[in-house]
């Protein structure tokens, strides 16, 4: 098989240039060219990066508990610090231009105004819901999101600001990564489990779809213009690919092997896949051509890495960007 911003902080291209980590060439003519720029927030863990309109690079420190801003083209930082104890797991640049944020270890998704640095913050509805972890934008501009601890998954009307919380029937299934489709349909992933899962946006019911091999754990996810649901098994190094108009599932085993522990990963703009072995030290950017059924363009990253947790691809420079335990954010281009 097969609230208000405390305060702002601006770190000058000056004082990063000494630290910057170039890449190196790459050493072969299909892989990306990946850059990393040392976070001025010592030991913050970067991460879960996204991309605004205008090319700032919005990203969030878990343990520095704050929300960045970054200008690729100046190599300044920006920093907008949240009350201590939010725990910051995950972002994403709206549909309304603004940031919304998952206060991960303070029950809540906030809402950053970036022109007024206004924060206002929504309530999880109980302590159910008491870890929101992933969010990502669905149709109109609503959020879905995952809930890991409290085992379910999330819908916010983003006008209202309504919270409807849906239970998985799986227990301790940790739902984890999530992704939405062109229908805005939401896709999720089951890390406690060897399952994914599913809500019809328009019943609001829950399906959970059992995958082959009950020792795989699924923890991120991709979709492809053909409508597959691509994730990455981090248990046992797969990288796997469910169809869900015939729910056949194909898997090939990741260069790294077993221990490779496939973790970040994003589908581009040719339907190929991406995504980061955590395993190795260094870690390594890893690309899979679908339609030859290859991997290519193996990466290692100059930083280590430590863990790449997340990342997003950004259709108009054809870039993933990331953030990486060794306290870097990353940006690979892509061949």
């Amino acid at each position: 098989m097969t609230g208000t911003a405390r305060h702002l902080a601006t770190a000058s291209t000056a004082t990063l240039a000494a630290l910057l980590v170039a890449a190196a060439p790459p050493p072969t003519p299909d892989a990306p060219r990946v850059t990393e720029w040392p976070v001025p927030w010592a030991d913050t863990r970067p991460r879960d990066p996204d991309v605004a309109p205008d090319g700032t690079v919005w990203f969030v420190g878990q343990r520095g508990d704050y929300l960045a801003a970054f200008d690729p083209a100046t190599g300044k930082f920006r920093r907008i610090d949240l009350p201590e104890g939010t725990g910051p797991h995950n972002l994403v640049v709206g549909a309304d231009g603004a940031i919304w944020y998952a206060g991960n270890a303070s029950a809540h998704i906030g809402r950053l105004d970036p022109a007024s640095g206004e924060i206002t913050r929504i309530a999880m509805p109980g302590p159910e819901a008491r870890d929101p972890h992933t969010l990502v934008v669905g149709t109109g501009g609503d959020l879905w999101f995952t809930v890991q601890q409290g085992n379910r998954v999330g819908h916010l009307e983003t006008t209202s600001g309504e919270v409807t919380i849906l239970g998985l029937r799986t227990s301790a299934a940790r739902p984890y990564g999530i992704v939405t489709d062109p229908a805005g349909r939401p896709w999720f992933t089951e890390f406690g489990s060897y399952k994914l899962g599913t809500v019809d946006p328009e019943t609001m019911k829950l399906r959970e779809i059992d995958l082959p091999r009950t020792v795989a754990r699924p923890r991120r996810l991709a979709l492809t213009s053909d409508g597959a649901v691509w994730y990455v098994d981090y248990a046992q190094g797969r990288l796997g690919r469910y169809r869900p108009s015939s729910g056949l599932v194909d898997e090939w085993p990741v260069p790294g092997g077993r221990e490779a522990k496939p973790y970040a990963m994003a589908a581009d703009d040719r339907d190929r896949i991406w995504f980061v072995e955590s395993g190795p030290e260094p870690n390594r950017l890893v690309g899979f051509d679908p339609a030859e059924e290859r991997f290519f363009g193996i990466t290692e990253l100059e930083s280590g890495g430590g863990s790449v947790r997340h990342m997003v691809f950004h259709a108009p420079t054809r870039t993933l960007w990331f953030g990486t335990d060794a306290n870097t954010l990353a940006r690979a281009e892509l061949p």
